[in-house]
Order: C-alpha cells, then sequence, then structure tokens
C-alpha cells in the first residue's frame, strides 16, 4: 500500500529508484514493470502514471544518474583547482577520479548502458554528453593552465585529457566489464593510479618533448 502522506513527487521518485535498482539487477530485458512496482512498494498503475512504458522508464533512470556526474565534474575541478605542482594536482585527482568511477554501482549502470546502447543509441549518447564527456572537457580546462604556464606539454588539452583517463581506468575497467568483477581493492586502485601519473607526466611534463616531436614528424 502506498502511503497517504507521500506526494506525487515522493511516488515517483521511489519508483524511480526502485526502477534503477530492478535494471541493474535484471538488465533491461527481464526488467518489468510489475518488478519495479513490488520493488518500490507503489502500485503498478503508479508506475505507469509516471513512466508509460520500460523505454521511457529506462530513459528517466539514464537521465537521474547523469545528475551523479556533476559530481565528478566538480572533483575534477576541486582537485586541480589552486594547485602549483601538476604531479600533487594530479595524484589528489587520480586517487578521488578512480574511486569514484570504479564504485559498483557506477560499473553496473556503464555496463547496462553499453549493453543497450545499439538499441537505444540516443539515451547512451544523452548520458555520455552531459556527464563523461563533461568531466573530460573540464579536466582539458585544468590541463590547458598548466600548459599556459608552461607545466606541461601539450598541444591539444581534450587528448591529453583522454589519455590520462585512459591509462587510469583501461585496466580496473574492462576487468569489470567483461568480468563482472567489481571487487578492486583499495591497494589495486593505488597502483593504478600512481602508474597514470607516472605515464602522463612521462608524455606530457615540462621535460618531455614528445608531443612537439610528433607534431613536426
Amino acid at each position: 500500500m502506498e502511503a497517504v502522506s507521500e506526494n506525487g513527487s515522493d511516488r515517483k521518485r521511489k519508483a524511480l529508484l526502485a526502477a534503477t535498482e530492478v535494471f541493474l539487477d535484471k538488465g533491461y530485458d527481464c526488467a518489468s514493470m510489475d518488478d519495479v512496482a513490488a520493488k518500490g512498494a507503489v502500485s503498478k498503475p503508479t508506475v505507469y502514471k509516471y513512466f508509460s512504458n520500460k523505454e521511457r522508464l529506462f530513459a528517466e533512470i539514464v537521465r537521474a544518474t547523469t545528475c551523479e556526474m556533476d559530481d565528478l565534474v566538480c572533483l575534477v575541478a576541486e582537485s586541480m583547482a589552486g594547485k602549483t605542482s601538476i604531479e600533487s594536482g594530479l595524484s589528489v585527482l587520480a586517487r578521488r577520479f578512480i574511486s569514484a568511477l570504479m564504485q559498483p554501482r557506477i560499473l553496473r549502470l556503464r555496463r547496462l548502458l553499453i549493453t543497450n546502447a545499439e538499441r537505444f543509441p540516443d539515451i547512451g549518447r544523452s548520458w555520455y554528453e552531459q556527464g563523461f564527456e563533461r568531466v573530460l572537457a573540464t579536466l582539458a580546462m585544468s590541463f590547458q593552465g598548466f600548459a599556459d604556464r608552461r607545466v606541461l606539454n601539450l598541444n591539444d588539452p581534450l587528448l591529453a585529457a583522454n589519455h590520462f583517463v585512459g591509462m587510469l581506468l583501461w585496466v580496473p575497467m574492462n576487468k569489470a566489464m567483461f568480468t563482472g568483477d567489481y571487487s578492486s581493492s583499495r591497494e589495486e586502485l593505488e597502483l593504478f593510479a600512481v602508474a597514470a601519473v607516472r605515464a602522463f607526466l612521462a608524455g606530457y611534463g615540462p621535460t618531455s618533448r614528445s608531443i612537439a616531436r610528433s607534431t613536426q614528424a
């Protein structure tokens, strides 16, 4: 039974939270509106009132989770703001970033989106553009600031941002996506963070000339 004290916004939020868990647990194909109603302890008509069908519900789930990416944008900006040392800034960012993105719930959502990317390309594209792409753009702005001060040696800050995040996440993210094992230890993530910072500075640090050589070739 639905609590009489709940308003429409509360019921919709409850249904959306329940739907998120159902979709993450069962996947898109096996999830049903009945499952969502049972999980959220709301009536099935209530679910259909706010979400006319399963595709609409899935889109709402994805849209709601893009708000969580705002925290990552802030994390990037705060980690790099006011840092005079690129190494210390990157080290702080790497540890925070990999810890945030390797949370089991985020990994499961990523897997759900990838699984249904061909079926719902607009939904996946929206999540990427409003979420991860904004994170990369924010990181690129920080890198450009360091490049202007000649602390980094780069010509394309967005490409550099992609390289940094790629080196940071390639190993643990691929392991999680292919095996379904989301249990990377804190020690493992620390090793990946340290290695990513070292590799990035080897290629883009102030003493590196690799970027200059590649553009002149």
